[in-house]
């Protein structure tokens, strides 16, 4: 049983991408999961929403409003619990989240911004250790493009951070946009998705060890 963060302190990371396309991931295996909604602003309730019932995503419930009951009351059913956080580590829901979650991912754009940014996250997950000390926080470098400078240089800048990074990194890919337009995940996408959907298989097998209790 995981129960798994995605935290940003940014809008524009690539957060509800990532939350959605991960926990359809984690559930082509067959374990039950589920994706809660802790942002205000709903994106991953609306992208299930205008999805079919039958493309593979996992439910959204939308809990901006009692977040701790809602994990409490659904983790026990579930082998996987994803929650998509506001954009912003000041969020209550963001810091209800840590709180509860066994692993936290922070996606982050190829941009010094966007690093800076992430150390207030770092700090407040500092900050939660003794309240929450089996929590495991990692970057995911998001929205990369290879042939930039830029994207090349970034993951050996956010080694310099406090927090460690996956070695598995998401690519801006067009596909992402179509698949949110159309409330399905890149796993429905067919060969557009497949090197999308092969980002999140490695990033499952790298943050989620089939051992984890």
């Amino acid at each position: 049983m995981s129960i798994i963060a995605v935290v940003g302190n940014k809008g524009g990371t690539g957060k509800t991408t990532l939350a959605l396309n991960l926990a359809t991931g984690l559930g082509r295996s067959g374990d039950a999961v589920i994706i809660i909604d802790a942002d205000p602003q709903q994106s991953a309730y609306q992208w299930r929403l205008t999805g079919a019932d039958d493309n593979g995503v996992p439910a959204v419930v939308a809990a901006a409003i009692g977040l701790d009951k809602t994990v409490r009351a659904l983790v026990a059913a579930h082998a996987h619990v994803v929650i998509d956080c506001p954009p912003s580590i000041k969020a209550p829901q963001a810091e209800q989240a840590l709180r509860l979650a066994q692993i936290a991912l922070v996606p982050v754009q190829p941009s010094p911004m966007d690093l800076w940014a992430t150390t207030h996250i770092a700090r407040v997950i500092e900050q939660l250790r003794p309240d929450n000390p089996r929590l495991a926080a990692h970057i995911v470098m998001s929205q990369l493009e290879p042939r930039t400078t830029l994207s090349r240089l970034m993951p050996e800048a956010a080694a310099e951070l406090d927090l460690p990074v996956a070695r598995t990194g998401i690519r801006r890919r067009s596909i992402h946009r179509h698949c949110a337009l159309d409330g399905r995940s890149v796993y429905q996408a067919g060969k557009r998705g497949a090197e999308a959907a092969a980002e999140i298989d490695d990033l499952i097998a790298e943050i989620i060890p089939h051992d984890r209790p």
